[in-house]
């Protein structure tokens, strides 16, 4: 009896793993950003993040939520962040729009004032796989990344200098990601 459990399991894994495969393989899970997600995909991917960062230390912002960490923020973010999380009182760019899972507009609704900052520290260092949000951590120093982090945490309440900062000379979106071009000369 207990030959034909343990055949029974190995039985129903390899059944499993086999019908995992066939999905996979024979092109039925969806990757394009606007196909359904897979079956738990949304509820998998959370319980895998949260499960991984619940394991790792939560250190205190290493810079205060000081005016001058704020507007040193808001100049990195608006460089960095703000095309794909966007500024406040601004539409969703068409690649935020076109990303799945859409990045959250952290200027819009409680963006991440929720969230621990020592999270949203390891999100703009670490990145998270397939999502599009990428590292940081060769691009920015950890200061940097720290000013960032708690201006996001403090979007709900920051003030006007740096509300300010973020949406001065932010009209067009798509010339912070692209390098200007002058147009070529004509022939006379």
């Amino acid at each position: 009896m207990f030959k034909g459990l343990i055949a029974g399991i190995l039985l129903a894994v390899l059944l499993i793993a086999g019908g995992v495969y066939f999905y996979f393989s024979t092109g039925r899970a969806p990757v394009a950003t606007k196909a359904p997600p897979m079956p738990f995909e949304s509820k998998l991917a959370k319980m895998a993040q949260h499960a991984y960062l619940d394991r790792l230390p939560h250190p205190e912002p290493q810079v205060p939520a000081d005016e001058t960490n704020l507007l040193h923020g808001a100049k990195i973010y608006k460089e960095n962040c703000a095309f794909c999380h966007g500024l406040p009182g601004e539409e969703k760019s068409a690649v935020a729009k076109g990303m799945y899972p859409e990045p959250p507009q952290l200027f819009h609704g409680a963006g991440v004032t929720d969230d621990e900052a020592w999270e949203s520290y390891w999100k703009v260092e670490n990145g998270i796989r397939l999502t599009g949000m990428p590292s940081l951590k060769d691009a920015l120093t950890e200061t940097q990344i720290w000013q960032v982090t708690v201006l996001v945490k403090n979007a709900d309440k920051m003030s006007e200098a740096v509300r300010k900062e973020l949406t001065a000379g932010t009209s067009t979106p798509m010339e912070m990601a692209m390098p200007s071009s002058k147009p070529a000369a004509t022939k006379k």
